[in-house]
C-alpha cells in the first residue's frame, strides 16, 4: 500500500536537505579524524605517501584494491587487450570459432598466470563434473560440486591443492580462490543444466570454453551455463543500436571511479581507521555512523568497479553479463541485498527459488534460506565471522518475511488500510529505516571486524540513546523516503513504456 503513492514536493525537499547536511556534516568529521589521524603510530602500516601533488597519505589498508590498480595493472591490461585483439580478430576471420578462441586464450593465460599443474587440477574438477552430469541425477551433481567446492576452502585439501600453483607472487591466494571457486559454481551450473536438459547434448568442450572464458575466470561475475552458451553460440551476433556508445560510456565511468576512489582515500582513511578501536570511540557519533555507512559504500563501489571493467570487455564479445551490485544506499530490505549479483542469481536459480517457490510460505522459506546461506557460508570460507555473518543475514531475510505476515494479520491490515495511502507509505519508510541499519550491521561484521560492530552498536544504541539514535533513524528515514521516490518513478516510466508498446 502506498508504494506508487507520490509525497508532497516539499517533503521530499526537506527529506532531501536533511540527508545533504546530514552526509556533509559526518563527512566533515570523517575528514578531521583522516587528518589527525594521518601521523599516529597505529596508522604507519596502512596509511603511506600518496600522490605527491596532493601532498596527502593515502589509505592503503586495502591490498586487493592497491595491487589491482598498481604493480599488477599492467598485468590486468595486457591480459583482457589481449583478449579482446584475439576475439576481434577471431571474429571477422572466422567468427564460428570465437568460443574456441575464448577458451584456448583463457587456458592459456591461466596456465602462464599459476602453472600448467594448477591447470590441470582445475580440469580434474571440470572431467569430474562433467562425468556426473552424465549420470542425469541433479542431486549427485549439486553435492558432488559441493564437495569440490568444499575441498578449495578446507584443510588438509586446500593446503595439498594450493601447491599446484607454480611460483611466488603478491596476488598468488586472492587468484588460486578466485579462479577454483568459480570454476566450481560454473561446472555445477553445467551439469546441472545438462541433467535439466539432456536432449540439448552438452559436451565437455562447451564446458571448457564456458568454465575458461578470461574475463570471468578469476573474479566473476559467473554467468549461468545456459545463458552463457546461448550467447556465445551466436555465429552472428548482432549489437544492438548504441550499444558501442554505452559500452564506451561504461568504461570511461570505470576510470572516473577507480580515480575517485583514490583522491577519497587520500582524504578519508575509512579502512584504517576502525583498525584502531581507542581512536574511533573518540569520534563523533555522526562521524562513526558515517565510517560505518562509508565502509559499505566502498566494498560496493569496490564490486561495481571490477564488474564493470569485466562486463566492458563481456559486452564487446557480445554477452550480455550480469550487471553490478545495486549500490547499498538504495537498499533496504535483505531480500535485495547482495555484493555479487552473479552468484546471487547462481544461487536463486539452483537453491533459494527451487526450495523456496515463491517465497510466500514461513517454513519453505525458512529451508530456502538456510540452504542458501550455508552454501554461502562454504563459499566464502567456513569460520567463526562466517557463521556469524550467514546467522544474521538469515535471520535478517526470514524477520522480514514474519513482519509481512504480521503486517498481513487482521487487526493490523485493517489499520493500515484505514490510513492514506501517503502516511502508509511513511510507516513502511520508518520500517525501511530500521531495516536499513539493520543490513548495515549485520554486514559490518564480516567486512570490518566485529569488535568495530560492537563498538557502532553500543554508540549509536546504547551510549547515544535517545539523541543520536533518533536523529541516525530520521536521516535514514529520510534515505529511504528518496529511494522509495525514485523507485516510483522508474516504476511509472517502465509502464508509460509498456504502454507505448501494447498495440492499439
Amino acid at each position: 500500500m502506498g508504494i506508487k503513492t507520490a509525497l508532497p514536493a516539499a517533503e521530499l525537499g526537506l527529506y532531501s536537505l536533511v540527508l545533504s547536511g546530514a552526509l556533509a556534516y559526518a563527512g566533515r568529521g570523517l575528514l578531521e579524524a583522516s587528518q589527525d589521524g594521518a601521523h599516529r603510530k597505529a596508522f604507519r602500516e596502512s596509511v603511506r605517501p600518496g600522490w605527491e601533488y596532493i601532498g596527502r597519505k593515502m589509505d592503503v589498508a586495502d591490498f586487493e584494491w592497491v595491487m589491482w590498480f598498481t604493480s599488477f595493472r599492467n598485468v590486468i591490461v595486457f591480459a583482457l587487450s589481449g583478449h579482446v585483439l584475439f576475439a576481434k580478430l577471431c571474429t571477422m576471420i572466422a567468427p564460428q570459432l570465437r568460443s574456441w578462441m575464448y577458451a584456448v586464450y583463457g587456458a592459456l593465460a591461466v596456465a602462464g598466470t599459476m602453472g600448467p599443474w594448477y591447470l590441470l587440477l582445475l580440469l580434474g574438477h571440470c572431467v569430474g563434473l562433467y562425468v556426473a552430469s552424465l549420470l542425469g541425477q541433479p542431486w549427485l551433481c549439486l553435492s558432488l560440486g559441493l564437495a569440490s567446492l568444499a575441498s578449495f576452502k578446507m584443510d588438509p585439501l586446500i593446503s595439498w591443492q594450493s601447491g599446484f600453483v607454480t611460483g611466488t607472487f603478491d596476488l598468488q591466494e586472492v587468484l588460486f580462490h578466485g579462479g577454483s571457486g568459480f570454476t566450481v559454481l560454473r561446472c555445477t551450473s553445467f551439469a546441472l543444466e545438462n541433467c535439466a536438459h539432456p536432449d540439448r547434448h552438452y559436451s565437455l568442450a562447451d564446458l571448457l570454453k564456458y568454465n575458461f572464458y578470461l574475463p570471468f575466470f578469476f573474479f566473476g561475475p559467473i554467468m549461468t551455463f545456459d545463458s552463457f552458451h546461448a550467447q556465445v553460440s551466436q555465429v552472428e551476433p548482432v549489437r544492438p543500436e548504441g550499444e558501442l556508445w554505452r559500452i564506451r560510456a561504461q568504461a570511461g565511468l570505470s576510470v572516473v571511479a577507480i580515480m575517485a576512489v583514490d583522491i577519497f582515500f587520500h582524504f578519508f582513511y575509512i579502512l584504517t581507521i576502525p583498525s584502531d578501536l581507542k581512536f574511533a570511540n573518540r569520534l563523533p557519533d555522526s562521524a562513526l555512523a558515517g565510517l560505518a555507512y562509508s565502509n559499505l559504500v566502498y566494498d560496493w563501489v569496490k564490486a561495481a568497479v571490477l564488474f564493470s571493467v569485466v562486463n566492458t570487455v563481456a559486452r564487446l564479445d557480445h554477452l550480455d553479463p550480469p550487471q553490478p551490485p545495486k549500490c547499498i544506499t538504495a537498499l533496504y530490505v535483505f531480500g535485495e541485498t547482495h555484493f555479487d549479483r552473479g552468484i546471487n542469481d547462481w544461487l536463486c536459480k539452483y537453491v533459494y527459488d527451487h526450495i523456496g517457490g515463491e517465497h510466500s510460505q514461513v517454513i519453505p522459506e525458512l529451508a530456502a534460506s538456510v540452504a542458501t546461506f550455508a552454501i554461502t557460508t562454504l563459499w566464502l570460507g567456513p569460520c567463526d565471522i562466517v557463521y556469524l555473518w550467514s546467522f544474521l543475514n538469515c535471520f535478517g531475510l526470514n524477520f522480514e518475511l514474519w513482519v509481512q505476515k504480521l503486517a498481513e494479520w487482521g487487526p493490523i491490515a485493517r489499520t493500515e488500510a484505514s490510513l492514506s495511502e501517503q502516511m502508509s507509505r511513511r510507516v513502511r519508510a520508518l520500517f525501511g529505516a530500521m531495516n536499513f541499519w539493520a543490513i548495515i550491521m549485520y554486514n559490518l561484521v564480516s567486512l570490518n571486524s566485529l569488535e568495530f560492530t560492537e563498538l557502532v552498536a553500543r554508540r549509536l544504541l546504547l551510549t547515544g540513546f535517545p539523541q543520536t539514535t533518533l536523529a541516525v533513524m530520521f536521516v535514514t528515514y529520510c534515505g529511504v523516503q528518496l529511494v522509495k521516490e525514485r523507485e516510483r518513478t522508474l516504476a511509472l516510466e517502465e509502464e508509460q513504456t509498456q504502454d507505448k508498446e501494447k498495440p492499439e
